[in-house]
């Protein structure tokens, strides 16, 4: 995994994990990807550094206004294309994972011009 796809993952991570349970700590991040408390305790040092997020004495995480900007990016491209590929029929798992390896690597142009496409093919109903 890329040094900018594993930011953005931990990024989406804290994005989803916010809006599911309204708050972040470290712990939950290690629980939701299952990696090792080490590597996410680097990860959010990293990402602290680089001001994606902040952390108080607690260990409560906030994104920072670039850092939910990267996480948003991440995740509206995620939905977006996990949704599409259920619709060309593939199982939501497999498309939730063919998902999480494109909306790294395809450029913004690509992405905006897959996403007009789907919008025109599938009615916004299906698409939320």
């Amino acid at each position: 995994m890329r040094k900018n796809e594993s930011a953005e993952n931990y990024l989406e991570t804290i994005l989803m994990l916010k809006n599911k349970n309204g708050a972040v700590r470290s712990i939950d991040i290690v629980r939701q990807l299952d990696y090792s408390k080490p590597s996410v305790s680097h990860a959010m040092s990293l990402l602290r550094e680089k001001g994606h997020i902040t952390m108080n004495k607690e260990g409560w995480i906030e994104l920072t206004e670039s850092g939910r900007a990267i996480a948003e990016k991440i995740y509206e491209r995620h939905c977006l294309l996990t949704k599409w590929l259920v619709q060309l029929g593939v199982s939501e798992e497999v498309a939730a994972e063919d998902a999480c390896k494109l909306e790294h690597d395809i450029s913004e142009e690509t992405f905006e011009k897959m996403k007009a496409h789907i919008e025109r093919q599938v009615p916004a109903s299906k698409a939320d």
